[in-house]
Formats: structure tokens, sequence, C-alpha cells
């Protein structure tokens, strides 16, 4: 199942938070107390936010954190990646040949595919969509939901 960890998720609240209040720095602790977030972990994830340079920070009493740069320069791939690293739908990666089926592997090249239009999903959908909450689907997305096993029938004795 592909998931974003709780810190890229608290790194996407942050970053939402500021691009709703454009001009007014806000503390990791200000933004930890709106959303019941622990103080420490928000600080942490704005700290390699600010690394990776998706948010600068101020020192004195107007500091905080804003956005490093315009909100809709911001992909949602590149803060996942700032904080989980590359996204992945296998065990394995590109460089990864000791996998013992890497040579046989009939799936490989489908899934990395796969993965390439995830990130570019990702890199499509911008903090600035993020904020205004209208974003246009970047992908067309069909879900099929999976039937309840009472749906199936039960095979007959001629089908067994």
């Amino acid at each position: 199942m592909l998931r974003f960890s709780k810190k890229a998720d608290y790194a996407l609240i942050a970053l939402k938070d500021l691009a709703s209040r454009p001009g007014r720095p806000s503390s990791a602790r200000e933004i930890a107390g709106r959303y019941d977030i622990p103080v420490e972990l928000m600080a942490k994830v704005l700290q390699r936010l600010a690394r990776m340079e998706v948010v600068a920070s101020h020192q004195g009493t107007r500091g905080g954190y804003h956005l490093a740069r315009d909100a809709a320069r911001i992909s949602v791939a590149e803060v996942i990646q700032a904080i989980d690293g590359p996204v992945l739908v296998t065990a394995c990666s590109d460089e990864d040949e000791t996998c013992d089926q890497y040579a046989k592997c009939n799936v490989r090249d489908p899934l990395w595919r796969l993965k390439d239009r995830i990130v570019q999903s990702l890199a499509a959908f911008t903090i600035d969509e993020l904020a205004s909450d209208d974003a246009p689907d970047p992908l067309p997305v069909t879900v099929i939901r999976r039937p309840a096993e009472a749906e199936f029938p039960a095979p007959s004795p001629a089908d067994r």
C-alpha cells in the first residue's frame, strides 16, 4: 500500500498552514498547537524542510517559518521526498540487483513505470492547490471497490 509517513503528513499540514497565512511567519510551536501535533516532531519536520529549502526561518520576536518560495512552485512530490526519501512501490530499486528474482522478474519494469506515474502525479500537485483545496485531478482516477466476500457466489459442486 502506498502510504505517506506521519512526518510527511505533518509536513503537508505545516506547509498548507503556512501557505494559508502568507506574510505571517509561524513558529513550530504555533503550528503544532493549531493541529495538536507534538511540538518536537513538528520542529524536526520544519528543520528538515528548511534544510531542503522548502521553508525558511527567521529568528526574533517576529520570527518563525515561512515558505521559501511561492506555494505554486512547491510540489507534494518535493515535500514527500524531502521527508521520506524517494517514492518506492517495490522492494527493489533501479540499482538493487540483490533480489533473487531481479534477472527474471516480469513485473519490475511495469512497477517502475507505475512509480514514475505516481511521482508525476505528486509533482503536478502543489502546496498552493493543497491550500486552496480545489485542486483539479492531475490524472483521471477510477476507484474500483473490492466486492465483499458475500457478493461472490459459492462454487457449485460441478466447479469443484
